[in-house]
């Protein structure tokens, strides 16, 4: 789960290919947005994530700003998005879990959140063409916001 979807490209390739080779990916990103461009830049990673066969979540009854990942019996829970800022230049803080009760916590959250979650289809999610132009200009500038 993340409020902020600013993935590089690195990042993004990485995730792609994991849902191309059967891992099962998911995401969960707000269905209302805190900061309206950040916005439009999340769902500008939405067509090569869903081409791929990332399922995509968006939290619908109000702003999600959790920042979890859950991933084979382990977790990490912290203040690190998922955008250029927050993975390179921040001092984030985060705690990984492992072999702890409170994996199976954030699991239950997770599923709890997806459940109050629409899933996002391609169809979903077409895009205008001034919308597309405008999602290529945010992500030329997305390490900057």
């Amino acid at each position: 789960t993340t409020p902020y979807l600013v993935l590089d490209e690195t990042l993004r390739a990485a995730l792609c290919l994991a849902a191309m080779r059967g891992v099962d990916v998911r995401i969960i990103t707000p269905g209302i947005p805190d900061k309206k461009l950040v916005y439009r830049l999340t769902r500008a990673n939405y067509d090569a994530l869903l081409k791929a066969g990332v399922r995509i979540y968006e939290y619908t009854p109000g702003i999600l700003h959790a920042k979890q990942t859950l991933s084979d019996g382990s977790a990490a829970v912290g203040t690190t998005n998922y955008d250029y800022r927050s993975l390179y230049l921040h001092f984030e803080c985060g705690t990984v879990l492992y072999g702890s009760k409170a994996v199976g916590e954030v699991k239950q959250d997770v599923l709890e959140t997806m459940e109050q979650s629409h899933l996002i289809g391609y169809a979903d999610y077409h895009a205008s063409f001034p919308m597309r132009l405008l999602q290529s200009i945010l992500r030329v500038i997305a390490p900057l916001m």
